[in-house]
């Protein structure tokens, strides 16, 4: 059975999309630590990010390296934080969040409250920063 991620990438499922290539997909989180909150994906589905082969890490990366600045371009922030946690889906992915301070990555608190609208807003910020 397809993971969510995966029926979000097939379309089944809608999502706020921010950048797409061969492999990868990245996408805004549903429920947001912070204003732009980003989940990385590769397209194929490998349960664990530390089981994808060294070279579509590496280029899992470097796709998260330019969602990062295009966070960065579109979301005030410092820095852009990253997280590998995994737990909830079965899916290799890892969580991009604009951050002004360390707390901002805290995800045992409540999550942000976010329209449908101003996500959409946000995605199209995100995704006409990237390059």
């Amino acid at each position: 059975m397809a993971t969510i991620f995966s029926r979000i990438v097939a379309g089944e499922i809608p999502c706020h999309k921010v950048a797409e290539d061969e492999e990868f997909f990245a996408f805004l989180d549903i429920n947001p630590v912070a204003k732009g909150h980003t989940l990385v994906i590769p397209k194929k589905e490998i349960d664990y990010l530390f089981d994808l082969d060294d070279a579509l890490l590496g280029r899992m990366m470097a796709f998260a390296k330019r969602v990062a600045h295009a966070q960065e371009a579109a979301i005030p922030c410092k820095r852009v934080g990253v997280a590998v946690m995994g737990l909830e889906v079965p899916h290799a992915h890892i969580h991009l969040i604009p951050i002004t301070k360390e707390s901002d990555m805290y995800f045992g608190g409540e999550k942000l409250t976010i329209s449908q609208e101003e996500l959409a807003s946000i995605a199209a910020l995100i995704k006409k920063a990237y390059k």
